[in-house]
């Protein structure tokens, strides 16, 4: 039985602005624990998500290859998880996908996490994440604050 995950999020600032904090640098480190996504953005081509972790401050937490990339609307990647985190992480995978859609005055975020293999430990561990994620880019989109989460 395949699992997906699926999140829409509606959010009061403008795509350019949204699509920012999916892809550059002073985005992603704002609304992605602290990591820089690392890719040329071309299908086919690899991708990382990196920072501070376990393996110090070049820690990669995800990575893979880029399915769709379409500037201010779809982001698709193929991930594993990263090697400090699963010793057998090139055998784990799943899709994510992000859409960006105007809905009046409002970006709408959908992100689509599926295609999972089978027994993937991370699913769980995903599933609590991306809602801290998506929450962080809206509240950061919407007021230019981040949360905090504690840690």
């Amino acid at each position: 039985m395949s699992q997906n995950l699926k999140y829409e999020f509606y959010i009061g600032a403008e795509p350019e602005k949204v699509w920012g904090f999916l892809v550059a640098p002073e985005g992603t480190k704002k609304t992605f624990f602290n990591c820089v996504l690392q890719s040329s953005f071309k299908a086919g081509e690899p991708f990382a998500y990196v920072g501070p972790g376990d393996d110090g401050d070049e820690t990669v937490h995800v990575y893979g290859d880029i399915l769709a990339y379409e500037q201010g609307k779809v982001l698709s990647y193929l991930e594993h998880p990263g090697p400090s985190y699963h010793a057998n992480h090139q055998e784990l995978t799943s899709r994510v996908t992000f859409t960006l859609d105007t809905v009046g005055k409002c970006t709408k975020l959908t992100l689509v996490n599926d295609q999972w293999s089978d027994n993937h430990p991370s699913f769980q561990n995903a599933e609590g994440h991306w809602w801290m994620i998506l929450s962080n880019i809206k509240t950061v989109a919407e007021t230019g604050n981040m949360l905090d989460f504690g840690w």
